[in-house]
């Protein structure tokens, strides 16, 4: 049984969820699973420095492997403080997050496992040792709650789900159904109240989000990028008929046969990752064609939404396993 040690800020939001789906992930497959949570501050970080090595030398003052795990599983960050812990390094990167100090410590990280084809050739290309894992999301899906033929876009806490100009496209047409918008207080912008938009502002339990997703049978998802993409894959984890943006990695996980593809108009770059933007005609053409969808041709994409989903889920757990102990065989840092 190996022992892993997954690394992340644990922020309540999205690094959170992913440190409990690793966690479950790994542990189904005969891990010994720890978390390291990491707090803000640059204190904070020497503070672990400081105690992370003692503590190494101590085990070696006792004679034992100064190793105390056999991976670090640092997702988003390279966390160099905590390389001495462990025998391996891995990263699991967010491209558009990755700053100019994870890439100054990439020569301790021993390999990169890549939750998207997308961040595979970021990575190959900055000649890391790369292992597509692919990623999961959480099952949301509850067929008691009854469907409706209206839209819906989960923004939370992003800047980087084109919602401003989805709101401002949706603005403009007034006969278009219901669109539920959820974000956050933080990231909310001031806009025109119109009948059919219904802009949730603030924390929304989740319970309740979990019911507005399965009621909507449409999902706008037109995001500029994505490190992996939840809402994306919580989106088809409940059948829905999803819209994204033509680019990658998100047509990765939404294809013309679970979903709708709509063309960028043009990009920017955030750190590694290339970010997207929307044709305005072409979004406009393919909501008007989402409204025009039968009953059962949304069922039958739904239908393919969901199998891909859990195809997917099953595939992961395997995925990671396997990169885990190939990277385990290897020769360690200290024979």
């Amino acid at each position: 049984m190996s022992t892993i040690n997954l690394i992340a800020r644990d922020n309540g939001f999205g690094l959170s969820r992913d440190l409990r789906l690793l966690a479950a992930a790994l542990s189904a497959a005969g891990h010994d699973v720890g978390i390291s949570a990491v707090r803000r501050g640059k204190l904070r970080r020497l503070g672990n420095s400081w105690r992370v090595r003692a503590r190494c030398a101590l085990r070696r003052l006792r004679g034992r492997s100064p190793y105390v795990f056999d991976a670090n599983l640092m997702l988003e960050h390279a966390r160099a403080e905590y390389f001495p812990l462990s025998r391996r390094n891995v990263l699991l990167p967010n491209p558009e997050w990755f700053l100019p100090a994870d890439a100054a410590a990439l020569p301790g990280i021993d390999a990169v496992f890549a939750k998207t084809l997308y961040t595979k050739t970021i990575f190959s290309g900055l000649g890391c040792r790369v292992s597509f894992t692919g990623f999961t999301s959480a099952d949301r899906q509850d067929r008691t709650v009854p469907r409706e033929r209206a839209f819906f876009h989960l923004a939370g806490r992003s800047g980087t789900k084109n919602t401003e100009a989805l709101l401002a496209l949706w603005r403009r047409h007034p006969r278009w159904p219901r669109l539920t918008v959820i974000q956050d207080r933080h990231m909310a912008q001031a806009g025109l109240a119109v009948p059919n938009i219904d802009h949730r502002v603030g924390h929304l339990p989740d319970d309740e989000l979990r019911r507005l997703q399965n009621s909507h049978r449409f999902h706008l998802c037109p995001s500029q990028t994505e490190g992996f993409g939840h809402y994306l894959v919580e989106a088809l984890s409940v059948g829905a008929v999803t819209l994204t943006l033509d680019a990658a990695p998100m047509n990765e996980l939404i294809t013309a046969e679970r979903g709708l593809l709509v063309p960028v108009v043009r990009t920017g770059t955030q750190y590694l990752a290339t970010t997207n933007f929307f044709d305005e005609a072409a979004m406009q053409r393919a909501i008007e064609q989402m409204i025009e969808l039968g009953d059962g041709e949304c069922e039958r994409i739904g239908s393919a939404a969901r199998a891909w989903f859990l195809d997917n889920d099953r595939a992961f757990a395997g995925r990671l396993d396997a990169a885990i102990r190939e990277l385990l065989q290897g020769q360690s840092r200290d024979s």
